[in-house]
């Protein structure tokens, strides 16, 4: 059996039509494809149906009546799915030959990695490759101000993230996870949030499963394209509601994930940065005010959800603090893993 038949590839559209195309043809000419390919539309309205239509025959389709965001549709999907590996993947990313061999490959070099991530290099929306290759995403890292960002995000690739390394967690727009870590980590309703909705939902479960003891390994090897729209410092060219859920997912993380002793070591950064969001909403973004209602109305099942995080843990506060830094953190991968 090759090594993509160990994996099962998950994509949620809406709207995608202009995307997804693309993204499946690159998908199914990957050197052993996939076993699976399960997408689930969220009720798409754009033509989108009508490409996956297409590919009947080769991937399974899923419809949803209404929209029930990334973290919902994603969930429903790993549930349907059945590899040893899940490969999440947003439907504006197109994988270069090899991604998904190169990612199982990294994985399977350590038995408590949970997540493989590779090298996303940004694309624009046409899908025409650009002259010059900028990067995307080599993983997420954590500020003590608890903002989470890609590592790389931007930077000319030089070759300055060419090693293999541990970090702290992976983008979801192309993540592999090891199924025995999604059973491990998942909350009743599931591997992602759906409190979340969408936007922060592989930060969260980053965040969860180091704090239960998982690993997560980049791998410069495995290169896929990927269209950012959402980007650091560019809200107004956002919609409202992902700006909206992006503030409430903020705290939603935090609550869930924050140890005391996290707290008490970067305190100041945490709550500056919190006061600048609160006051944002209030002077500036009035469209993300209900992110607090939202907040009020599912924190007792966040709560639930901290209590059963902290029960379990698995990592004291020096470790986990040791990832939060102002710059990219890393770790380096040992001997075998390169091998």
């Amino acid at each position: 059996m090759s090594i993509g038949q160990t994996v099962s590839l998950t994509v949620v559209t809406y709207n995608s039509r202009r995307f997804i195309g693309r993204c499946l043809e690159s998908v199914l000419c990957q050197e052993g494809p996939p076993a699976e390919v399960i997408v689930v539309d969220n009720a798409s309205t754009d033509g989108t149906q009508n490409v996956l239509a297409r590919f009947d025959g080769r991937i399974r389709t899923i419809h949803n009546s209404r929209n029930l965001g990334f973290a919902a549709a994603q969930n429903q999907a790993i549930t349907a799915s059945r590899g040893e590996w899940v490969l999440t993947l947003n439907p504006d990313v197109l994988l270069l030959p090899g991604f998904i061999q190169r990612l199982v490959e990294a994985g399977r070099a350590d038995s408590r990695t949970g997540s493989v991530c590779g090298k996303l290099l940004s694309i624009g929306p046409d899908f025409v490759l650009p002259e010059e290759r900028r990067i995307d995403s080599t993983g997420i890292y954590f500020t003590p101000a608890m903002r989470h960002l890609d590592r790389g995000w931007h930077q000319r690739d030089n070759g300055h993230f060419e090693r293999a390394e541990y970090v702290f967690g992976a983008c979801a727009a192309a993540a592999l996870y090891r199924r025995e870590m999604i059973a491990d980590i998942s909350h009743r309703d599931g591997f992602f949030d759906p409190d979340f909705f969408v936007y922060r939902e592989d930060a969260d479960v980053a965040w969860r499963a180091q704090l239960l003891g998982w690993r997560c390994l980049y791998t410069p090897d495995a290169l896929a394209y990927h269209v950012r729209s959402v980007v650091p410092g560019n809200r107004l060219a956002v919609p409202p509601a992902i700006n909206m859920h992006s503030v409430k997912n903020r705290f939603l993380m935090r609550i869930k994930n924050a140890t005391g002793g996290l707290y008490r070591r970067y305190w100041l950064p945490m709550t500056l940065r919190d006061l600048a969001v609160v006051g944002c909403c209030f002077l500036w973004e009035p469209t993300s005010l209900p992110a607090f209602w939202h907040l009020a109305r599912c924190l007792r099942r966040t709560l639930e959800k901290r209590r059963e995080i902290m029960r379990r843990r698995k990592v004291d506060d020096e470790t986990l603090a040791a990832w939060f830094k102002s710059e990219p953190f890393s770790l380096p991968a040992p001997d075998f893993v390169l091998r």
